[in-house]
């Protein structure tokens, strides 16, 4: 494998058929319009943190019937259960199951 030649690096020269980087030596074209803003005049942020306090919330606010109710079940149920676990795990605990079971103490 050979090494590529450092006359092959860099711009084409003219043996190419493609200019560089767009400018591709054909006829000017007209009619062609572009506008653009400059990127010292684009503010892409303005407004944004302002905007979402007032909007942002209230949009939360319309969504938490869909989502604060099942929170406050799964919650409830994982509290439940670790009370239960807890529960289960005592001394008071012991004592039910096993007269529940008509065990003797």
């Amino acid at each position: 494998m050979r090494v590529s030649a450092p006359v092959n690096a860099g711009m084409p020269s003219g043996k190419t058929w493609s200019g560089w980087w767009g400018d591709m030596k054909g006829p000017k074209q007209k009619g062609i319009y572009v506008y653009s803003v400059s990127p010292f005049a684009q503010k892409p942020m303005k407004g944004a943190l302002n905007g979402y306090l007032f909007w942002g919330v209230r949009r939360i606010a319309q969504q938490v019937p869909y989502f604060a109710p099942p929170f406050l079940i799964g919650y409830w149920v994982y509290s439940w259960g670790k009370d239960k676990y807890a529960y289960y795990n005592s001394k008071e605990g012991h004592h039910a199951m096993a007269m529940a079971e008509g065990g003797h103490h």
